[in-house]
């Protein structure tokens, strides 16, 4: 059976075998460690990291790592703001994304996804092209540290995302299969888009929620089980495909609350697993 595992976000007062320890008491196999601050990727918190695996027997299966700049979670300033899209941030990032190359290979972790923003659809677009050559240089980076790049899903249509590993063409490019985000930005039914990427997913973010209701603001995130993303049939799509991966279990609220949500997720997803 696919291990369950869950996101934890990590600031500069994580306390790693804390947080693992958590994990490891909810009957969880595996984490993602989201770092939005590369200033986080010291030698102190990889000893740590290291540390908290051994002493929990948790597993690291991904990092996600973020970037600096600004990033609005919009359709109206987001696309100049998130990820590699935008030129004013792209050299910047991508220091910042190769140097959690460097962060991955010291806490043994082979794959890093990171939101790249809302790829433009037509390929013939001259930022689309930029934006994969650039792409391309840092995926060869992480394909010589034995690494795979992986796109969290959300801004972009499943086709572009698919043209978009295709056009990089590294042999290493993935996808961390959010389930609700492709709803909470109005891209597509997260089900059918297991049918246009499937073979590409190695990760997942188990997440649920509602399409947007406006044209400027994301869908409402909501507890797994009570939105639109229909897990069931998500995850029999999910095994026609082959995947093997975790079922990261995130809920982007905090707290006790956050706490009890996660929980009752894991029970969700054991019974739709059994």
């Amino acid at each position: 059976m696919n291990k369950l595992g869950v996101m934890i976000n990590v600031n500069a007062e994580t306390n790693f075998t804390e947080k693992f320890q958590e994990a490891r008491e909810m009957g969880l196999c595996s984490c993602q460690l989201s770092i939005w601050n590369p200033a986080l990727y010291t030698d102190e918190n990889a000893a740590a990291i290291n540390r908290a695996k051994e002493e929990t027997g948790l597993e690291v299966s991904l990092l996600w790592a973020g970037y600096t700049g600004p990033c609005e979670w919009n359709f109206t300033a987001g696309p100049e703001t998130i990820g590699l899209v935008p030129v004013a941030f792209r050299g910047m990032r991508l220091e910042q994304l190769a140097a959690a190359s460097d962060f991955a290979e010291k806490i043994g972790v082979s794959d890093i996804a990171t939101h790249v923003g809302f790829i433009p659809e037509n390929p013939s677009d001259q930022n689309y092209r930029a934006l994969i050559a650039s792409l391309r240089w840092l995926c060869n980076v992480y394909k010589s540290r034995g690494q795979n790049f992986l796109f969290e899903t959300g801004q972009e249509t499943p086709v572009t995302v698919l043209r978009a590993i295709e056009d990089i063409g590294t042999g290493n490019t993935y996808i961390n299969f959010d389930t609700a985000n492709l709803i909470l930005y109005g891209k597509a039914n997260s089900a059918d888009a297991v049918r246009v990427f499937g073979k590409y997913i190695r990760n997942t973010h188990i997440k649920d929620g509602f399409y947007p209701t406006d044209g400027k603001n994301l869908g409402r995130e909501v507890k797994v089980g009570e939105g639109l993303a229909n897990l069931p049939a998500v995850i029999s799509l999910l095994r026609e495909c082959g995947y093997e991966g975790p079922y990261t279990i995130e809920r982007e609220i905090s707290g006790e609350q956050q706490k009890k949500d996660i929980a009752d997720t894991i029970t969700y997803l054991n019974t739709i697993l059994q």
